[in-house]
């Protein structure tokens, strides 16, 4: 019998007719079905973005792939090819890239706008009480009385509170931003307009009791700046609860999936809306996931495309083959019992897959700890080689001393076959390029590091953040949320961060409440007494 399993197909004359009406009866309904889902998606997921600091795609871009794959053999001889090439760029090409240089347009313009509107209202904030003090000098100086000492003090009052409220809100709120999140953050806003209010009730007040009336008390109008200072202080106090203290009690257990390999963590977060629980999901993401290895992706999928490979269907009387003269029936008895044989011989062999899936992933363990125990053996020469070049240098001239750049590229070919067979077995070799492993060794001979130290970073996969920028950072993030972002996270909320290559799923829950009671226990009862008895058994 042929390795490969052969399905035989056979008509049934007397119910096909019945048998196509109920399979378009079939197809309509899943195709009114799929409306109705695409409809109810449509409706309720809002699908919205979070863009980080301009740089790098992602390493899911196939041009930076079509780069790493030519990289791939830094070990052995490299050979320069020239010629010629031709790029061309379709109509989807070009309205992508115009669509994302709009998008970037539009995000630095909002940027500066905002940063815009908080100098702006910042200067007022500073300038009112200043101005507050400076105006009746300036429209009625012979009027106002002289200001005593207790006047004066307040002057310096009113210095020291200006120069506190000043550090205090530039470190509060002029900091470098983090990302760019797609609406605004409520309680900022919230802040900024009861600033404005307050600060425009106290001019109203201002203009109406003291420039209209121009009023000879200089004390009283020194206080009164003096009271705006102090509101100002409490409102930043305020602000220092509302953005900083509130979040920092945990409340919610959210789970982060990565939709691809299904690498999960877990992460406790206070009371936050919904972009900013998802601007600190990516931030811990980029420390405490494993780099995306798409490569590990792809030798699964072509697993389960050699085990469907072996299967081939046959139609023997489908439309477009000539279809034989209608058999008797015992010819067709045994067409129809060697069909059933081909369909039992294709579910065993499907039923035995696995064993050459564990076979398979044997041998691969197998070969990884052959090339790891090659790698290790070929570092410790090395580095045993970078010792004795070591000891050898003390005892020449201070200008004939080896820097460690020179010595990193004077060992690294020992190393460099050995440490790219396993790269490839283990499929990171997109990760690390030869300047970079270069660069890494060199750092460790600079620190007298020892070998393992050297070998920690490829022997075992490190976070996102340990690789080159070019392999992991994206530009653009979409948040996806049947919700409001500027909601917050309550329990059993769902929202997915996606990119150019996979998504993170984030689940919340509500850490539970805790009853913790007391239970007293007597010291006393603790002793106990040990009686011997005078006479012994012989």
């Amino acid at each position: 019998m042929d390795t490969e399993s052969t399905y035989s197909g056979y008509s049934y004359y007397s119910g096909r007719s019945r048998g196509s009406h109920r399979h378009g009866e079939r197809s309509r309904e899943r195709s009114r079905d799929r409306h109705k889902a695409r409809g109810k998606d449509s409706r309720s997921e809002k699908s919205i973005t979070i863009t980080t600091t301009p740089a790098e795609p992602l390493l899911g871009d196939s041009a930076a792939r079509a780069e790493q794959v030519q990289d791939d053999n830094w070990g052995e001889t490299t050979t320069a090819v020239t010629g010629t090439s031709e790029h061309s760029l379709s109509q989807e090409d070009i309205v992508r890239i115009t669509k994302d240089l709009e998008d970037s347009v539009g995000l630095d313009c909002r940027r500066y706008f905002s940063l815009a509107l908080a100098v702006a209202l910042g200067l007022l904030v500073f300038l009112t009480p200043l101005a507050f003090l400076a105006l009746p000098h300036l429209l009625w100086p012979e009027k106002l009385q002289s200001c005593g000492t207790a006047c004066e003090g307040l002057f310096i009052s009113v210095a020291f509170k200006l120069l506190i409220l000043l550090l205090a809100v530039w470190a509060l709120f002029f900091r470098p931003p983090r990302a760019g999140l797609p609406r605004v953050f409520v309680f900022r806003a919230l802040l900024a307009v009861l600033v404005l209010l307050f600060v425009v009730s106290y001019w109203l007040f201002y203009g109406v009791r003291i420039l209209d009336s121009q009023d000879e008390n200089y004390q009283g109008i020194v206080q009164y700046a003096v009271s705006l200072v102090d509101a100002l202080l409490f409102i930043h106090y305020l602000a220092i609860v509302l953005l900083e203290l509130r979040q920092l009690q945990p409340c919610f257990s959210v789970c982060v999936a990565r939709s691809t390999d299904g690498e999960t963590r877990h992460y406790n977060l206070g009371r936050l809306s919904i972009q900013r629980a998802a601007l600190a999901v990516l931030e811990r993401y980029y420390c405490d996931f494993p780099v995306h290895n798409p490569a590990l992706l792809s030798a699964s999928k072509s697993r389960a495309a050699k085990h469907l490979a072996g299967l081939k269907v046959y139609s023997v009387d489908g439309p477009g083959n000539n279809a034989p003269p209608p058999l008797t029936p015992p010819a067709a008895g045994l067409a129809h019992s060697q069909s059933r044989a081909m369909i039992a011989a294709a579910a065993r062999r499907r039923d035995t897959s696995h064993n050459e899936l564990y076979y398979e992933e044997a041998e691969h363990e197998r070969r990884v700890r052959k090339r790891k125990s090659r790698l290790v053996v070929a570092v410790e020469e090395a580095f045993t080689h970078i010792k004795r070049m070591q000891e050898e240098e003390q005892k020449k001239a201070p200008g004939d001393v080896m820097d460690p750049r020179e010595a990193a590229q004077a060992i690294f070919p020992s190393m460099a076959r050995a440490l790219q067979k396993y790269l490839r077995t283990t499929r990171q070799q997109h990760c690390h390029s030869m300047e970079s492993i270069q660069q890494h060794l060199a750092f460790c001979i600079t620190y007298s590091m020892a070998p393992k130290a050297f070998l920690e970073c490829y022997l075992t996969p490190g976070p996102t953040l340990q690789y080159s920028r070019d392999h992991w950072l994206a530009r653009q993030w979409t948040l996806v949320s049947e919700v409001s972002v500027t909601g917050g996270l309550a329990d059993g909320s769902t929202f997915v961060l996606r990119c150019a290559d996979f998504s993170l799923v984030v689940t919340t829950r509500t850490i539970p409440y805790i009853q913790l009671s007391e239970e007293y226990v007597d010291p006393k009862s603790h002793k106990f007494v040990l009686r011997l008895q005078s006479e012994t058994s012989v």
